[in-house]
């Protein structure tokens, strides 16, 4: 009997699943998913990558159950889980959707297209989301995204599913110990699976989406004014064309209340702009892939790699870098899984600049760090925050300046960070220049309790920017940016990327390819 393989990758959901909606009108089906000890072996995969990943699919199990079939769950090679379920059962295609994750998982679907091709396989991939494969530049881009959040939701067939059962039963799930992971997860991290993410979409668009704009910047609202959809957009447990429509349909909505401020439309409107921005970004690693692993602009090459500092990126990582503001992100991230998109870039700029850290180092921790880690936005905004990318203002964030302006009482600082919980508002964002006897009072000790600074906040910063302004000038990296803006830089203004307001195609002489002034605001979270 013919049947068709459905393989369940970063997508644990039924509703608005191609793959699977294609399958099944071509006859019987099995589905697919595969435990893959190496991708958890990565330098970016964290247990609670893992963990949330199984939350989903419980939730995609029961809803198969429904259906009337199951999951079939295997652990290994996915090459090797395929050959030996064709050698004992063919098939005749297989289906899945399009990944833009890390360098491993671009290498293994290479491969299954390779074995595939080998076995008189079909093997057909369906997009996820906004992102197009082999794009050769942006022109028009911005068209076949809103061309593809348009297109109605594809639905499983009313007449039910038919299932083809597996030549032996599922896999017992393996713990994180039996993969190698680190025991540790953060508490207070978001938990897994559709109803769940479906949950906290419905919250936002009901009532958080009022908070939404002018609350996303500080560290003390951001965890709830947030939708916090981010993490079951980058595992595919809710799909990112349902988010989109179903805000459109709250927007739409919103034009019927009475005149006057609405912050429920403003902040569904500026939301909406962060959904575009997501695809952006991954479409540049989708474009680029080795964006993972070498700067963008090669210009950039060397700037920061000799100077490797392991005592700076260890006091990082443990939140002694001596900023306040920093350290106390670092534990609330350490503890919660998540960071409001400021304090991310915030982060990332103070490793980049005073402490003079390179960002891929810096990038497999925060994305082990990172629930909602998303590897096209990821290195896309590690790679912008460093200043490496060549098309990008470069964006440098005094961390002092961002206690004062985001948490001006220390409410946040104090809450993360005990220690300082009786220092003065006046010393508490700049620790050590307290003198000994408030230090006494308060029971504090700078260089034990809180660190000194690793360098000079000021001096440090100064020097980083004239060593990447140095670089910025060279005429050969001057002259390699237009081709980096040809590939990867937005059409800014035009409806559809490349035509004018009445609708007219615009010369290529004349059509601005630029980046968003706030792109590092834009798509790291949601």
């Amino acid at each position: 009997m013919s049947y068709t393989v459905v393989w369940f990758k970063r997508d644990l959901r039924l509703h608005d699943h191609q793959p699977l909606v294609e399958a099944a009108r071509q006859g019987p089906i099995l589905c697919l998913y595969v435990i893959e000890p190496d991708l958890w072996a990565q330098p970016d995969a964290a247990t609670q990558h893992y963990q949330f990943a199984m939350e989903g699919l419980a939730d995609l199990r029961t809803e198969l159950q429904r259906w009337g079939g199951h999951l079939w769950v295997q652990v290994g090679q996915v090459v090797d889980v395929l050959d030996q379920l064709h050698r004992h059962r063919p098939f005749a295609a297989l289906h899945a959707h399009e990944e833009t994750g890390n360098g491993w998982t671009y290498a293994r679907d290479l491969a299954v297209g390779r074995w595939c091709g080998a076995h008189g396989v079909a093997w057909r991939e369906w997009p996820q989301f906004g992102v197009v494969r082999k794009l050769a530049h942006r022109d028009g881009w911005q068209r076949r995204w809103e061309a593809f959040m348009a297109q109605s939701r594809p639905s499983l067939p009313q007449g039910g599913l038919a299932f083809v059962e597996p030549p032996r039963p599922s896999v017992n799930i393996p713990s994180s110990r039996d993969l190698g992971l680190p025991l540790w997860q953060p508490p207070g991290r978001q938990r897994g699976g559709r109803q769940r993410g479906l949950s906290v979409l419905h919250a936002f668009l009901d009532d958080g989406c009022a908070r939404y704009r002018g609350h996303i910047s500080s560290p003390l609202s951001a965890p709830t004014a947030c939708s916090r959809l981010s993490p079951y957009l980058a595992q595919g447990q809710v799909s990112l064309r349902e988010v989109v429509q179903a805000t459109r349909s709250q927007l739409e909505a919103e034009t019927h209340t009475p005149p006057g401020p609405n912050w429920r439309k403003q902040g569904l409107s500026a939301f909406m702009s962060r959904l575009y921005w997501h695809c952006h970004f991954i479409q540049k690693l989708e474009t680029e892939p080795g964006l993972e692993f070498q700067n963008l602009h090669r210009g950039y090459d060397g700037l920061r790699e000799p100077d490797r500092n392991p005592a700076h990126f260890d006091a990082l990582v443990q939140g002694r870098t001596g900023w306040p503001m920093v350290d106390a992100c670092v534990a609330m991230l350490h503890e919660t899984g998540w960071l409001n998109f400021r304090m991310r870039a915030m982060v990332v700029s103070v490793a980049a600049y005073p402490l003079w850290l390179h960002w891929r180092e810096v990038g497999h921790w925060l994305a082990r760090e990172f629930l909602d880690y998303e590897p096209g936005i990821h290195w896309s905004q590690l790679q912008m925050q460093s200043g490496t990318t060549g098309i990008n203002t470069t964006r440098v964030y005094n961390p002092i300046k961002q206690a004062r302006d985001h948490d001006p009482q220390g409410v946040f600082v104090r809450r993360w960070l005990p220690a300082l919980r009786r220092v003065p508002d006046s010393w508490l964002f700049e620790p050590w220049r307290m003198p000994l006897d408030v230090q006494s009072r308060c029971g504090v000790q700078v260089r034990v309790d809180v660190a000194m600074p690793l360098v000079d906040l000021e001096q440090a910063t100064r020097l980083a920017k004239s060593r990447l302004y140095a670089v910025r000038a060279r005429p050969d990296v001057r002259a390699a940016k237009a081709a980096i803006v040809e590939k990867h830089a937005s059409r800014q203004g035009m409806p559809g990327g490349s035509r004018n307001a009445q609708g007219r195609e615009v010369p290529a002489a004349r059509r601005r390819a630029v980046e968003p002034v706030t792109a590092s605001q834009l798509a790291w979270d949601f």
